[in-house]
């Protein structure tokens, strides 16, 4: 088998061949893979790089994205030099950098329902590195419905998960959730925050179960949780039971309205109230009697801060007297992905109707309105 490798191959790949258990069979075998890594962020940056290290013969990337300059902090994927650029090129070209023996296509385009079939079809392996519901979903069925491992990882401030899914007949995402979380109470990375050498950690135990799946070699993470928690440096294992009444998965479906982050069709009962940054300044220069909710985490007040009431989004459940019900009220975080959460959950479970979200959040404040605010 060792005809298939260039004299040059052969030296950098020499720690694997010498290694007991691995040898040439195993190397062979990563050369001759295919693994489709979703998503080159925090968790795809050091996925990649190990693959590509590896030797494994072709790995396509998915992602939308482009470089921003606050992904610098975990995506060593990346340096400043790639800000601005879409991800999956800045990727392709460290990835050949650091190994020319292998192949990288790339996909830059959002993983929907309309394309990952199309896409995923050929591949041996998923990495799923998303940090969002509806993706996990879409990953799951689509390697349930391509009978392909699923190597799963997640991570959120300071602790993070991987298993492997659907391997050989095994547990499945669905398995472990067969229901999402309510989208109301679930910020992501970008809203929630992340310990930077976190995904360095978790992606790289992601890149080892991919390594195992594909040579053979040891036990896969299959039917069991891995989950680390880098503050007090805690580490379990969860069993995963498979459920023989799990609904069987044939078809992809609208995974947003699945997890309750898009409404159904035709229904206006979700529709959420909101107002522009533009609107807000309006209000705010009327005079008129409001009440403004920040629900952002406290460090971000130090950031900046358009005053009001302080409610951090995991509270607005246990504080929901403290939010009127007979003024106008304007709920504000970072972006507004959480203030536009907690309107729908309040209309939800409480019936108000007078609660808006700030489009934008403060960010957009800051640029539109207030540049003296900072923009983070």
């Amino acid at each position: 088998m060792s005809n298939i490798f260039s004299t040059e191959e052969l030296s950098r790949y020499n720690r694997h061949l010498i290694l007991p258990d691995f040898g040439i069979e195993g190397q062979t075998k990563l050369k001759q893979s295919k693994v489709l890594v979703i998503g080159s962020g925090g968790l795809g940056s050091p996925l990649l790089l190990y693959l590509a290290a590896a030797g494994i013969g072709t790995i396509g990337i998915v992602d939308f994205d482009v470089i921003d300059e606050s992904n610098l902090q975990r995506q060593v994927l990346f340096g400043v030099e790639s800000v601005g650029q879409p991800k999956v090129e800045a990727a392709k070209k460290r990835l050949l950098s650091l190994n020319p023996h292998i192949d990288i296509i790339t996909y830059n385009e959002r993983f929907s329902t309309e394309n990952a079939l199309q896409i995923a079809k050929g591949y041996d392996v998923i990495a799923d590195g998303t940090d969002n519901f509806p993706t996990r979903y879409l990953v799951n069925d689509v390697s349930v419905i391509l009978n392909i491992p699923n190597v799963h990882a997640s991570i959120f401030r300071f602790e993070g998960q991987v298993s492997v899914f659907n391997y050989k007949n095994g547990a499945t995402y669905r398995d472990l959730f067969p229901e999402p979380p309510a989208p109301d109470l679930v910020p992501n990375c970008a809203e929630g925050g992340v310990l930077g050498v976190l995904p360095g950690i978790i992606g790289s135990i992601q890149a080892n179960e991919v390594i195992k799946v594909l040579t053979g070699i040891g036990e896969p993470l299959s039917g069991r949780l891995f989950i680390f928690d880098a503050k007090w440096f805690s580490t379990r294992t969860l069993k995963i039971i498979k459920n023989p009444n799990l609904k069987p998965v044939t078809a992809l479906i609208n995974y947003e309205q699945f997890c309750g982050v898009q409404p159904l069709e035709n229904d206006k009962s979700n529709e959420m109230k909101s107002m522009t940054v533009t609107e807000f300044k309006a209000l705010q220069d009327s005079g008129e009697d409001f009440q403004l909710i920040d629900v952002r985490e406290a460090h971000e007040l130090e950031i900046s801060t358009l005053g009001g009431l302080h409610i951090p989004m995991g509270d607005v459940p246990m504080s929901v007297n403290q939010i009127e019900d007979e003024k106008k009220v304007v709920i504000q975080c970072r972006t507004g992905g959480r203030s536009g959460a907690i309107v729908n959950f309040l209309e939800a479970t409480h019936g108000m109707t007078n609660c808006y979200n700030l489009e934008g959040g403060i960010n957009a404040y800051a640029r539109e309105i207030d540049t003296s605010l900072t923009v983070y």
